[in-house]
């Protein structure tokens, strides 16, 4: 297998196993919430995390595997724009998501002391207004998208980025490695903060299993196991976003040492900063109450039809 074989059989794989998850994820909340008429704030941020995963398999993921399988020159200078554009600002709200998803679920298991409620009553109300002001910010943060980017055009300048069927060309040093410092400092920014929140999270969990053990019938310890598993999926999701972000980040740090950067080290990047996409709506859907109470829900009924289905077989034999 070749290297082109090898990266249309990774990004094929990042697509099949992103569009249903994601998809899911995004259709179920949304069936939920006309249903019950309301949806929790932590499943409103997972609801914008998927959609911004999904953006990312579209607008990076796809293309990057029609390239890989041989097809050239799909995108005029417009569409590089608007792809470009789509990707940079899916990902960086799936970062946001990401970090405001474990900040949230930090102070919901954070004492209930003065601060801390006044914190949970405020970002619980003022969640839609939270996620739209990051939004705002990242698109007109990335605005610079439609200024760099083009179609394949073979640009000679050093300070070009080769992506697939688009050159990105920032012109100038200054602008290369302004552009870097600058979006690389945002990303180490909410993993530091998605960092900090984790680690509380587990000083938490911690701290409430040793006063905890061995106590498990009060309704109060139920809900705070509720809680507790939140967290843990929580963790677990930061965890796997530092990871990939974090080598994608140390890779794209790297690249601004060198001057015409090659289309493989771009490729390699766009791997690790989507398998998060791939990755995030299996953690979510395994982890998460009302998506397994749905699951549950449609195991039953099929267990349902098979058993009547069985017992019909049956019953016409022993006719």
């Amino acid at each position: 297998m070749d290297i082109r074989h090898l990266k249309a059989f990774i990004f094929i794989v990042i697509t099949v196993i992103g569009i249903p998850g994601n998809l899911y994820i995004v259709l179920k909340f949304v069936l939920i919430r006309l249903a019950e008429k309301k949806l929790l704030p932590t499943n409103v941020i997972l609801t914008v995390l998927a959609l911004a995963n999904l953006l990312i398999v579209f607008s990076r993921v796809i293309p990057q595997f029609l390239h890989a399988i041989g097809l050239e020159d799909l995108m005029d200078d417009t569409n590089c724009k608007f792809f470009g554009y789509t990707y940079r600002v899916s990902r960086a709200m799936s970062i946001c998501t990401t970090s405001l998803l474990s900040c949230h679920q930090c102070i919901l298991v954070a004492p209930s002391t003065k601060i801390w409620i006044f914190l949970k009553q405020k970002v619980t109300q003022n969640i839609f207004v939270i996620i739209l002001s990051i939004l705002f910010m990242n698109l007109i943060l990335y605005r610079t998208s439609f200024m760099y980017a083009n179609a394949r055009k073979n640009f000679t300048s050093p300070y070009t980025l080769h992506l697939v069927y688009c050159d990105t060309d920032f012109q100038t040093y200054v602008s290369y490695i302004a552009n870097g410092i600058v979006f690389a400092s945002r990303d180490f920014l909410f993993v530091a903060m998605m960092a900090l929140a984790s680690f509380y999270i587990l000083f938490v969990l911690l701290r409430h299993a040793r006063i905890v053990k061995g106590i498990r019938s009060s309704d109060k310890v139920h809900t705070k196991s509720m809680e507790h598993k939140a967290s843990r999926a929580v963790i677990l999701l930061v965890l796997c976003y530092v990871i990939f972000l974090g080598l994608d980040n140390g890779m794209w740090i790297y690249t601004l040492t060198l001057y015409n950067v090659k289309t493989d080290m771009n490729d390699a990047r766009i791997v690790l900063a989507c398998a998060y996409s791939a990755l995030s709506p299996i953690v979510i859907i395994v982890t998460n109450p009302k998506l397994q109470q749905q699951i549950r829900f449609w195991k039953k009924i099929h267990i349902q039809q098979t058993t009547s289905t069985t017992l019909a077989h049956m019953n016409n034999i022993s006719k």
